[in-house]
């Protein structure tokens, strides 16, 4: 393995000179930077808190096994199982917070694995292994999230990434996201979901009908396309392709404030408190595996 200092830490470098990834296996599997022909395509913090990773603002953080916030009885933090068990859960799931393991890496491509251990059973009573893979190519990166039961009961689970993009706040009004068929919805106070809207296939990234809102997918294979407005050269464009054969269900946007220079475009496999809705929830047969794989490009 290759590492590189950066901000004082010890990150595990894949790629080569001029296109390559960061990650941080031991703070929850983050992807910290991912340089594209010499050029940045996800933000970063200069003043990152490296004690407290998981609530840093940059990167792609892991989202799994749930997303989003979850509510039993309008408490928020909490779920309910199939036995009526009430379970405490974090917002975007317990993955962000833990240490991965490095499995496979090769000059374009790194594996890192996260398995179920005492830090997990509390909150999610299930053995898995849920793993992400990175491979690099000459259009941009590959990912997988692959899920395994390993136990001997179903096992429920929605994960997801959670992309911050590079994007100047002054360059929204120019900035343009073009998304497939979908509806629009958000979350409520109390978990539940607003009724379905009919989605714009273009959006301006200041329109505020893209803050906190979920793309609910209306086809399998579906592709969307970031185009940033730069003042500093032309536009750079990410397409975000979803395969046919993967369980997404929604593209997710939202950033932090009016002045964050970043941009977040969120491919889910379902929604927050789909364990109580069920719009999105997966169960995972025993001895089983499910996969979701995505491709992003960038011109």
């Amino acid at each position: 393995m290759t590492t590189e200092r950066f901000q004082g830490q010890d990150l595990l470098r894949v790629g080569s000179r001029d296109s390559y990834l960061l990650l941080a296996p031991a703070h929850g599997g983050r992807l910290v930077r991912w340089v594209h022909r010499g050029e940045d395509i996800l933000y970063w913090p200069d003043d990152a808190d490296w004690t407290r990773v998981a609530k840093v603002r940059g990167g792609n953080p892991l989202l799994f096994p749930f997303i989003g916030r979850h509510f039993v009885d309008g408490e928020a933090g909490r779920w309910r199982d199939r036995e009526g068990v009430v379970r405490e859960m974090p917002q975007h799931g317990f993955a962000r917070d833990l240490a991965f393991a490095v499995g496979e890496v090769s000059e374009d491509a790194v594996n890192l694995v996260l398995t179920a251990s005492a830090a997990t059973r509390g909150s999610y009573p299930f053995a898995f292994t849920f793993d992400v893979t990175y491979r690099l190519d000459d259009r941009g990166l590959q990912t997988a999230l692959r899920v395994t039961n390993h136990g001997d009961t179903p096992l429920p689970w929605y994960a997801g990434h959670h992309f911050y993009f590079r994007a100047a706040q002054t360059s929204r009004a120019a900035s343009r996201l073009t998304l497939p068929a979908a509806q629009r919805v958000r979350q409520t106070a109390d978990g539940g979901l607003t009724p379905p809207e009919p989605g714009k296939a273009q959006y301006a990234l200041d329109d505020p009908r893209l803050q906190d809102t979920f793309h609910v997918l209306q086809a399998r294979e579906s592709e969307c396309s970031l185009v940033i407005a730069r003042t500093d050269g032309p536009p750079r464009t990410i397409r975000l392709s979803l395969m046919a054969n993967s369980p997404w269900h929604a593209i997710t946007t939202w950033t932090e404030s009016a002045t964050s220079d970043f941009y977040c475009v969120e491919p889910w496999t379902g929604l927050p408190n789909a364990i109580g809705h069920g719009q999105g929830l997966r169960w995972l047969p025993p001895g089983q595996s499910a996969e979701a794989r995505c491709a992003l490009a960038v011109s």
